[in-house]
């Protein structure tokens, strides 16, 4: 998420925290109804797809920050934000082994992003398992939530599946004050509000106006759910996931935003003049 080829396509106008978003990806294909707002859970999901988002209304406390614990961990090629929900199929028989034990004790894994060129992050996100079906293969259909985050320290285990020791991370107070951090999110808002009208307008779909995108959400949790929907981009998510200051990360998504804007622009004044295109 060159950044301003980073679009998905946005959704209805007025999405709301429990719908999944996303905003740019690789290549900007502009289709409202599948980029900007990733198609529901009662899709059939794909083994390794992220699809909805459901933020709390409130900051979620982290352990502290300074305690180890052991968790097993689940290398996807994807990032999982704090908040977010992930539907998962466990069909690979480790991870099938991991979640017979998970089921017995507290539902809980790491998602680490991995990809083939930079190798596997240290840093992830606590999936939760909220709801799961045992298949008659003996694969398990999950939806987990997203939690805390963590940085890897070490590998306890690498067989049959990886089991990591983890310390927890949470966001350092930003420099500035509750009261600038809200002002940036707020910007943030409304450049995804630009964006989600623009290219309803490029799609052809109504330009309706978009409704509240926050909900209510402090500027921390808020600021997981805009890179959530950043999908198709997963190294700047991983990047942004890995910041530990709230307002260096608005300001990063503010300037995709307004990237992603820009190239919007552009592809509706190319329309405006050659409607066929």
């Amino acid at each position: 998420m060159a950044l301003p080829q980073l679009l998905h396509s946005p959704p209805s106008p007025s999405p709301s925290p429990s719908s999944s978003t996303s905003l740019i990806s690789p290549k900007p294909q502009l289709n409202p109804a599948r980029s900007f707002l990733s198609p529901p859970l009662r899709r059939r999901p794909h083994p390794l797809s992220c699809a909805a988002s459901s933020f709390p209304e409130k900051h979620h406390t982290n352990p502290k920050s300074d305690y180890a614990a052991e968790l097993p961990l689940f290398p996807l090629p994807l990032v999982l934000f704090p908040g977010a929900v992930l539907p998962l199929q466990i069909f690979e028989f480790r991870y099938r082994m991991m979640m017979h034990t998970l089921l017995h004790t507290d539902l809980r894994f790491g998602v680490i992003y991995t990809d083939a060129s930079t190798g596997t992050s240290d840093v992830g996100c606590v999936g939760e398992v909220v709801k799961h079906e045992r298949l008659v293969d003996d694969r398990f259909f999950l939806i987990c939530k997203g939690q805390e985050r963590f940085r890897v320290n070490r590998l306890v285990r690498t067989k049959p599946y990886l089991v990591g020791e983890v310390t927890w991370l949470e966001d350092r107070p930003s420099a500035g004050e509750l009261h600038d951090l809200d002002a940036l999110a707020g910007d943030v808002e409304s450049y995804m509000k630009d964006v989600i009208r623009l290219s309803n307008r490029i799609n052809g779909k109504p330009e309706k106006e978009v409704q509240d995108l926050r909900k209510n959400l402090f500027p921390t949790p808020f600021s997981f759910f805009v890179g959530s929907t950043f999908e198709g981009a997963p190294r700047e998510q991983q990047a942004l996931l890995e910041l530990e200051d709230t307002a260096v990360r608005l300001k990063r998504e503010k300037e995709t935003l307004r990237n992603t804007l820009n190239y919007l622009t552009a592809a509706s004044a190319v329309k405006d003049v050659f409607p066929s295109t």
